[in-house]
């Protein structure tokens, strides 16, 4: 009688376990319990009447036949998903486009921009991977991306859009309380907020920095509040009284429609090389979507330093 082979679900559960060697780890990156991949894997082992870890107290290792079945398995689920992602690619057809792009940039700079994209180019839809993460061109679904960092992608062509100033910005409430913020040192007596994270392993600019920037040194950042996202920043500045510490290009709208107030001409940047990057494979360059959507954003980011 022919045996079944495992799902494409017991496999990928297989995968993890064998790349962490640790059944919690797998079932955190899965979205399981231990538990349910214990069982996965048992039965896995059942079904093909191969033990493939060894186990003890304390750890677990791959056996010989586990680490081959893994190679396997780790080549199998590529070639899968790449051949998915190219069978969507040809299905959404030759006039749309799949960007992927991180929300904050999404939500702040390029939605309010879309009109002016789609009056200019009505036969090409977009579509969105709304994502900070580094993405696979080919096993991902993904056409072209939008990325902050120093632009070295290996394997991918990355064309600089602009860079980005960190600055203190309030609610113009505040101002009208009649709360003094005349010079930095003012600052020190407010509530301030900011974006707590690291790009390519760089601490996103802190108010340390910012206070060092502006001549403030051993400053005492115990009670700053740190938020993981810079709408979260924005919120507490607009409704809640606090001075927030985000990148001037991803607030123009609210500071021109008078939503927000930047304090001080003191910005800091995470370094020159740092910026807005267009990110997308070398062998697209010449793709009408590509240069369609590529000379639209230089543009838009030229109008922005002008």
């Amino acid at each position: 009688m022919k045996r079944m082979f495992p799902g494409t679900r017991a496999l990928r559960t297989f995968a993890a376990a064998a790349r962490h060697l640790n059944f919690t780890h797998a079932a955190d990156e899965l979205g399981l319990t231990p538990a349910a991949v214990s069982y996965q894997i048992k039965e896995i082992e059942t079904q093909l009447d191969i033990r493939l870890f060894s186990r003890t107290s304390r750890s677990i290792q791959l056996t010989p036949a586990g680490a081959l079945l893994f190679e396997a398995t780790t080549t199998a689920l590529d070639t899968l998903q790449r051949a998915t992602s190219n069978a969507k690619r040809i299905s959404r057809g030759a006039s749309h486009l799949h960007i992927s792009l991180g929300a904050r940039f999404a939500t702040n700079w390029l939605l309010p921009r879309l009109p002016k994209f789609r009056a200019a180019h009505p036969h090409l839809e977009l579509t969105f991977d709304i994502s900070d993460q580094l993405r696979d061109f080919d096993a991902d679904d993904v056409d072209i991306a939008i990325r902050f960092g120093a632009g070295n992608y290996r394997g991918a062509h990355a064309e600089r859009l602009f860079d980005t100033a960190i600055v203190p910005v309030c609610n113009p409430e505040l101002l009208a309380s009649g709360i003094r913020l005349k010079e930095p040192r003012d600052l020190l007596q407010q509530t301030l907020c900011y974006v707590d994270c690291k790009v390519e392993n760089l601490v996103w600019p802190n108010w340390r920095m910012w206070m060092a920037a502006a001549g403030i040194e051993n400053f005492d950042d115990s009670r700053c509040l740190a938020f993981s996202e810079s709408s979260h920043v924005v919120q507490a500045v607009i409704e809640g009284g606090a001075i927030g510490l985000i990148e001037l290009a991803m607030v123009n709208n609210e500071i021109a429609q008078g939503r927000l107030i930047q304090l001080f001409d003191i910005g800091v940047s995470l370094g020159k090389d740092y910026a807005y990057h267009l990110v997308y494979p070398e062998s697209s360059f010449e793709d009408w979507r590509i240069v369609a959507f590529r000379q639209w954003m230089l543009q838009q980011s030229r109008l922005q330093k002008s």
